[in-house]
Parts: structure tokens; C-alpha cells; sequence
């Protein structure tokens, strides 16, 4: 949404100066697959997801009631670690698998703050799977053709949104391969 308000004005910019030539992109424009916004967990104000763009996203389904739920510990300490280097986690807390995320937004908020320390950011509680999946889901499944089959399935997405890796349930946030491929995404030069 916001990318297309500024493709619209700048093409405005373009038109208005009389000019024929072709609309530019803004720089630092919100790649398309980041083009969502969500309310956020921590505080109910909105939260576009422009706002990660240049930088690695560590996209996380998550429940409170779940076998993984200790995953919350390992991923908030992967974000305190490499936060300053450009990685973000992401975390959208869902009732899709095995009822496992019943609570309210704020009851998500408490438990993840107070039990696990959780400061990376949340979105509000969401749908992640099948067709009533929120749009941003649907899309890293169509980009990986991997959907998630449990609570804490991991989307990876590089600094210009251009690649996605998935990542199961089952690869915790200290897993060789996903640290690895964090890394890759962290050193990679910008195109």
C-alpha cells in the first residue's frame, strides 16, 4: 500500500513538471512482498511492514501453549544478538494448530513479555494457513511452496525481499542451517 502511494506520487512529480518520462521508484521504496501493514502485539498501533525493508526477517508463526513454545527464548536471543546488525524477528502469534494460542492480544503480549522476555516485534493474532491465511502468509507460501504445518514454522527473508527460505517447525533458532543462512543474508551486498 504504501509503495504504491509513492510510485502514485512520483508519478504525480513526473507529470506535473510536464515531463514524459517514466515514474520512478522512490528510493528505499517498500519491496511487494513487504507491502502489509499489522497492528502490533506490544502496543495495538499499526505496524507496516515497510518499515523492515533493507533489512533480514525472521518471519515466525507462534503460540503459547505449544510444544515449541520454548523456541521464544532462542529467537529472542538470536534478535538481542544480531538486532544491530540488521536482523529482525517477527512473530505471528496464531490459534491455527491445535487451538494453542487462545488468549487475547494483550494476554499474548503478557505472556511472551513476561515469561520469555519477548522485545522482537509481534503482530496481533493472526490467521497463517489455508484460505483464510492473511495475505503476507500467502504469499511466502507461494513464493517457498511451503506452508506452515505447526506452530513456529520460520519464513527467512533477505535484506531487498527479493528470496525466501523456509524453515519447519522443528529447526530451532540456534539450527546450523538456519544460523547459516542467516549469515548469508546479514553479509550479502544490496543489489
Amino acid at each position: 500500500m504504501l509503495s504504491k502511494m509513492l510510485r502514485w506520487v512520483g508519478w504525480m512529480g513526473v507529470v506535473g513538471m510536464g515531463s514524459l518520462a517514466a515514474p520512478v521508484q522512490a528510493v528505499g521504496a517498500c519491496p511487494a512482498l513487504l507491502d502489509h501493514a499489522f497492528v502490533s502485539l506490544q502496543d495495538g498501533k499499526p505496524m507496516p511492514l515497510c518499515q523492515y525493508a533493507g533489512k533480514v526477517i525472521l518471519v515466525v508463526n507462534t503460540a503459547s501453549y505449544c510444544g515449541f513454545t520454548s523456541q521464544y527464548d532462542g529467537l529472542e536471543k538470536l534478535y538481542a544478538r544480531l538486532k544491530d546488525r540488521g536482523l529482525v524477528v517477527l512473530g505471528f502469534p496464531s490459534n491455527d494448530f491445535g487451538e494453542q494460542e487462545p488468549g487475547s492480544d494483550k494476554e499474548i503480549a503478557d505472556f511472551c513479555r513476561l515469561t520469555y522476555g519477548v522485545q522482537f516485534p509481534m503482530v496481533g493474532k493472526t490467521v497463517v494457513k489455508g484460505s483464510q491465511a492473511n495475505p503476507f502468509y500467502r504469499q511466502l507460501a507461494e513464493i517457498t511452496g511451503s506452508t506452515p504445518k505447526w506452530n513456529f514454522h520460520k519464513y527467512l527473508i533477505n535484506r531487498d525481499a527479493s528470496k525466501v527460505v523456509a524453515f519447519t517447525s522443528l529447526t530451532t533458532p540456534n539450527d546450523r542451517d538456519l544460523l547459516t543462512q542467516i549469515e548469508a543474508f546479514l553479509n550479502a551486498r544490496q543489489p
